[in-house]
């Protein structure tokens, strides 16, 4: 809760004009039966015009008093519902950055679908409670307090009635209040595997639709929600069972409120008037621990999402950022010394990795699915760091590098990557500074995105989310529009030209080596003619270099290569 306070000290005039007005509001609320206790027991027997006058005059200020309070109400309510918004919105912006600034292994271990969730569904919970607090936060305790005051002077012996209620109310209220916020804690991460199954599947809605799997996912979906109702059901019966017991120890206070008043009456102790006004007060003080217990309950889920966003928000980062510029020298451009990696760290993912590249050189990197290539291209751009060894760019260890100096200088095309909902201009240039419209028209060029002449407004033309309107290969073209279009240092083309015609390939790569002649490049591939041509070739297998060298000398040495050779390019390229 410290950190929800936090963030609405920002504004806190706002809050305090919210609790001031609410404060006068509920004052209002709290003379009204005052007022009318008078009028039953002083003003009603009307005997001269005077009384009737001030009869009158009573009620016009009854009426004035409640449109006062409501507006007071209404103002404050507003104010609240500002200051709820606003505190979230900055909520959500400080979790958002963070998000953004979490490495990739922090990202595997809280997942995708849970950031998601945070940022969403436990937002809003902070929201209601925020609201809720400013709108009943003064207002409840205060009709509650108030009204057993106002009652203490209408009556003190059966004020003591009321009084004597309290305790075991608010034990009620504790008790189940501690029980239940687990519970709220047990439905948020319930809702993390909701929101996991609905990416997946809105994600691959094609292929759960080609392969007939809809009724399957429907079922899927439907356990996943059906655990969320239970554990809703759970919290919301624990939680609920507070009213009923509530009810239950007020109306009995009341009931014995209303006998011993008649008897109090008879005795004439009391007044007709003030028993009135007592039932009021007391209904005041009923309906004001009720609200006390919604907040409560509020405050109970509030406190889970809290400590959900928390757990992001303190999460340090493992992956220090370094503190040196990038300075380019003649040293190698990119270099790996013996380096091993572990996602998990019970087994090697990478296993001593070593090789040197040059600026202006290109490497080539092959092997079977799942052995290693993106790893290394991850460990590159400082996704992962590695536990053993040690990467080096221009003679420095990467983690001295500051990590925006490292990333802005390589262009990078990832397998999986994606474009974003924008034109082919914006998602080309993707608001760099130093990108250009030149820039953009020379990196349709090498990418061979002629497509793009041939598009409605062309570099106008508006691509929808994850580019469904263009093909693959398009996709895969512009994407790589995007990696070159900041001439970056180092180019690294992950599987970049799968989706390309062995032409468009060819082309493309005589384009990146006649306009990028400065620019390191590292090629991962599946295609031995993608990557024949390049300076070095790494041969990956398990995680491991088991050959590497120039096409020319891998021929010659390497068995593995001289069949991948032969498989796609045939006998005569032996």
């Amino acid at each position: 809760m410290l950190f929800i306070f936090k963030r609405m000290g920002k504004y806190i005039w706002s809050v305090i004009y919210s609790l001031v007005v609410k404060a006068l509001g509920a004052g209002a609320d709290l003379l009204l039966p005052f007022l009318l206790a008078y009028m039953i027991d002083e003003v009603l027997l009307v005997s001269t015009p005077s009384d009737f006058k001030l009869l009158v005059y009573i009620g016009i200020g009854m009426f004035l008093i409640a449109i006062i309070g409501w507006l007071f109400n209404v103002s404050a309510n507003r104010s609240a519902e500002k200051v709820a918004s606003y505190t979230v919105a900055d909520v959500r912006s400080e979790l958002f950055y963070k998000i953004e600034h979490l490495n990739a292994s922090q990202v595997d271990k809280i997942t995708t679908s849970s950031l998601i969730s945070r940022l969403t569904t436990d937002t809003y919970n902070i929201f209601s409670m925020v609201g809720s607090l400013q709108r009943l936060g003064i207002r409840a305790p205060m009709l509650l307090i108030g009204g057993i005051i106002m009652s203490f002077f209408m009556d003190p012996l059966l004020t003591l009635v009321m009084i004597f209620l309290l305790p075991f109310i608010v034990v009620i209220v504790w008790y189940y209040t501690k029980k239940g916020r687990p519970m709220y804690a047990d439905i948020q991460q319930q809702v993390d595997e909701i929101v996991r199954v609905l990416r997946e599947n809105v994600t691959g809605v094609r292929v759960i639709r080609a392969l007939s799997m809809t009724n399957f996912e429907q079922e899927r979906f439907k356990q996943e929600n059906k655990k969320a109702v239970e554990k809703e059901l759970k919290a919301t019966m624990t939680m609920n069972k507070i009213r009923p017991l509530m009810d239950i120890i007020m109306n009995v206070g009341l009931v014995v409120v209303l006998v011993l008043g008649a008897y109090r009456v008879m005795d004439g102790y009391t007044k007709v008037g003030q028993i009135v006004a007592l039932i009021t007060y007391f209904t005041l003080i009923l309906n004001s621990m009720s609200a006390i217990t919604r907040i409560f309950i509020q405050i109970s889920r509030a406190s889970a999402s809290a400590a959900r966003i928390v757990e992001v928000l303190n999460m340090e980062d493992e992956m220090e950022d370094g503190t040196l510029p990038l300075i380019i020298n003649e040293d190698p451009h990119l270099e790996f010394n013996h380096v091993n990696f572990s996602y998990h760290g019970k087994q090697d993912h990478l296993e001593n990795i070593d090789f040197k590249l040059y600026k202006g050189q290109t490497l080539g990197i092959i092997g079977a699915t799942g052995s290693g290539k993106t790893t290394i291209i991850n460990l590159i751009m400082r996704f992962y760091d590695p536990q053993k060894g040690e990467i080096k760019i221009y003679g420095e260890n990467i983690k001295n590098i500051k990590k925006d100096d490292l990333r802005r200088h390589i262009g990078l095309v990832l397998q999986n990557d994606l474009v974003f909902s924008d034109t082919i201009h914006g998602n080309i240039s993707f608001s760099r500074p130093a990108v250009g419209p030149q820039d953009v028209k020379l990196a349709k060029q090498i990418a061979q995105a002629d497509f793009i002449d041939e598009m409605p407004n062309q570099f106008d033309y508006q691509i929808s989310q994850r580019g469904t309107n263009i093909s693959g290969g398009q996709r895969q073209r512009l994407l790589i529009a995007r990696a070159v279009a900041s001439n970056p240092k180092l180019l690294i083309l992950d599987d970049a030209s799968s989706a390309l015609d062995y032409q468009t390939d060819r082309n493309l790569r005589q384009a990146i080596q006649t306009h990028l002649k400065e620019t390191t490049k590292i090629i991962v591939a599946q295609r031995i003619s993608s990557i024949k041509d390049a300076d070095l070739i790494l041969l990956i297998e398990d995680g491991k270099i088991s050959d590497k060298g120039t096409h020319e000398t891998l021929l010659k040495t390497s068995s593995i290569y001289q069949l991948l050779v032969e498989h796609q390019l045939g006998g005569d390229a032996l």
